[in-house]
């Protein structure tokens, strides 16, 4: 396989086609160890350059998803349906949105990340609940959501173990960018959990992977057409992430923003992706005639109770300490540290970058650069103004909290720099910018 991996490359690399036999064999040869990581990065970096075709594309997809385990759902009684972000700074959405979704009568089977970078990571604010356990098997993966509706794990070693490795050579190799190879990474892994209907929200802003709408748009469209393809109802939202989600910024606080979210209240913003999102994923699975349908019924899930009851359900199927639902801070860590962020000036504020805000939540100790790092569950920010608002000077903008008092005290000043205060209008991204289907 190692000298037909050197003919496949050549190929690509001079812009020739691969077919899809030829794809799922240099796949395969790779998760047994038959190609070496130095082949399958020059295959990539080919690909980065060359791009791939639709058919190229789908059955990359197809031999990632089929590398490991393929988990089915036809043993439910209800639609299956998952959401995938591509990520940012504030992120919260996947918390509340799936017992929601699941309140509604459609069974939401979700494999989340780690933060790494600026991005947050579903994971790490889920770990910061005491007790919560995402290192679940497939057979536990499979019970609690036929029991609860909905369950949140991450990437198991039988699920897309192509993927795992392709993952981290691309990271190393600077070919992360290759609108083929997100595709086929994101999509092996949602298809591989065995989800029936997939909404993806991708990013356009600063915080984003995709900084610009066009770019961000191309990848909605490649993602959509290889999920239609994979014969699933798929639709992607392209959505603001030029200043954060919500108010709060760290994992035990964004548990907590989620906790008001299930309550009925919380961030609009943030209330408006879990609406938006959840109407569309009924939709999809069929359960409504249409998406004004959807999000009323995923509005009254919020508002009656039964949302947050389903998020209960999970937090002790999943061994987490259920009393986060009645007292947040009861049990959630919390930083013995708070300072706070003031105006410099009067005027409105106009931007508040979300990149920013992102890395300096990093340096307080709430992500990680590395995959290896620690994360500080408690520290983070609260924003308490955002674009739009009109404050004066000294006023505060937002919270700082931290555990130790040099991080803390750098991170006052790089929030307070992320803050644009200006004597104009705010500037900034609408949060509904496409919708491709």
């Amino acid at each position: 396989m190692s000298l037909r991996a050197v003919e496949l490359i050549a190929r690509k690399r001079d812009g020739g086609a691969l077919t899809p036999a030829e794809i799922r064999d240099l796949v395969a040869g790779y998760t047994r160890g038959d190609v070496p990581d130095y082949q399958m990065a020059a295959f990539a970096m080919a690909v980065l350059f060359r791009g791939m075709d639709d058919a190229e594309t789908a059955a990359l997809l197809d031999a990632m998803q089929h590398s490991g385990d393929v988990v089915t759902w036809d043993h439910l009684d209800r639609p299956t349906a998952d959401k995938h972000s591509t990520g940012g700074v504030g992120d919260k959405v996947s918390i509340p949105l799936a017992p929601a979704v699941a309140a509604c009568g459609v069974a939401v089977p979700m494999i989340s990340g780690r933060g790494l970078g600026h991005t947050g990571g579903t994971l790490d604010k889920l770990e910061a609940i005491p007790g919560f356990d995402v290192r679940l098997d497939l057979a536990s993966f499979a019970r609690i959501t036929a029991e609860v509706g909905t369950c949140l794990i991450g990437q198991t070693d039988r699920i897309c173990p192509a993927d795992r490795k392709l993952y981290a050579l691309r990271d190393v190799t600077a070919t992360i960018e290759s609108i083929p190879l997100i595709v086929a990474s994101i999509l092996s892994k949602k298809l591989a959990e065995g989800a029936g209907s997939l909404v993806l929200d991708v990013k356009v802003g600063s915080g984003a992977f995709m900084k610009d709408r066009a770019d961000a748009l191309r990848l909605a469209q490649a993602m959509v057409r290889a999920a239609q393809a994979a014969g699933r109802n798929c639709t992607a939202l392209l959505t603001a992430m030029d200043r954060p989600t919500g108010t709060h910024i760290g994992n035990a606080l964004e548990i907590a923003e989620s906790i008001e979210v299930l309550r009925g209240g919380g961030p609009a913003d943030t209330r408006a992706l879990v609406v938006r999102m959840g109407g569309e994923m009924l939709r999809l699975a069929g359960v409504v005639a249409d998406l004004a349908g959807g999000e009323a019924r995923i509005a009254r899930a919020l508002e009656d109770g039964s949302a947050l009851d389903r998020f209960a359900r999970l937090v002790r199927a999943q061994k987490g300490d259920a009393r986060v639902c009645d007292d947040p801070w009861a049990v959630l860590p919390r930083a013995p540290i708070v300072r706070e962020v003031r105006a410099q000036r009067s005027g409105t504020v106009a931007r508040l970058d979300a990149l920013q805000v992102g890395l300096a939540a990093v340096r307080l100790g709430a992500g990680r650069d590395r995959a290896s790092d620690d994360v500080d569950p408690a520290v983070g920010f609260v924003l308490l103004h955002r674009p739009g608002a009109v404050v004066r000077v000294g006023e505060r903008l937002a919270l700082v909290h931290g555990r130790d008092p040099g991080r803390t005290e750098r991170a006052v000043a790089e929030l307070g720099a992320a803050f644009e205060v200006d004597e104009g209008p705010a500037d900034g991204l609408p949060l509904w910018i496409d919708v491709v289907q």
